[in-house]
């Protein structure tokens, strides 16, 4: 499916996390949240498979151990749901959080070599679980790498509890 010119149609436009079930975050973590949804919703590439176009109202949340892309289109008109298992990306997010804790350790203290090998760890990581959901997604909903990438630190905070 070809985005029209405009660019405005196949996107997110508003991004809604239901933290519902999340306590207190980090001041890094808070910031990483930020930044995710600030990137996103400046520039994605989202397509719900058979949509007319958008743009789009995300619901990202976790019910059941499971993670719902609650689609609707502005006016909170409901336009579907896609819902994957969280059980493929348990070790990456196990992985990923620990690896986080370890730089936010370390940019406190270790020598620079050491924080940008941590840090390319991390990104590593990132990178992986981020192709890990753009191909759970493959047939329902297609994005780009970047869209990808900050849905899935989003995905990491909505596993924050505390």
């Amino acid at each position: 499916m070809d985005a029209p010119e405009d660019g405005q149609t196949y996107r997110i436009a508003n991004l809604i996390l239901d933290e519902s079930t999340v306590v207190r975050r980090s001041p890094d973590v808070e910031h990483e949240r930020k930044v995710a949804i600030f990137d996103l919703l400046e520039e994605n590439h989202f397509v719900p498979q058979g949509s007319p176009g958008g743009p789009y109202v995300l619901h990202l949340a976790i019910e059941e151990n499971r993670l719902v892309f609650d689609i609707r289109l502005e006016g909170d008109v409901a336009h579907g749901k896609v819902m994957l298992s969280l059980s493929p990306f348990r070790r990456i997010i196990k992985d990923y959080f620990m690896i986080c804790e370890s730089y936010y350790d370390a940019i406190k203290t270790a020598a620079p070599a050491q924080i940008e090998a941590i840090d390319m760890g991390r990104r590593g990581l990132h990178n992986e679980g981020s192709q890990l959901l753009k191909d759970r997604l493959e047939g329902k909903i297609d994005m780009d790498f970047d869209t990808a990438r900050r849905l899935f630190t989003l995905i990491c905070v909505l596993h924050i509890k505390g």
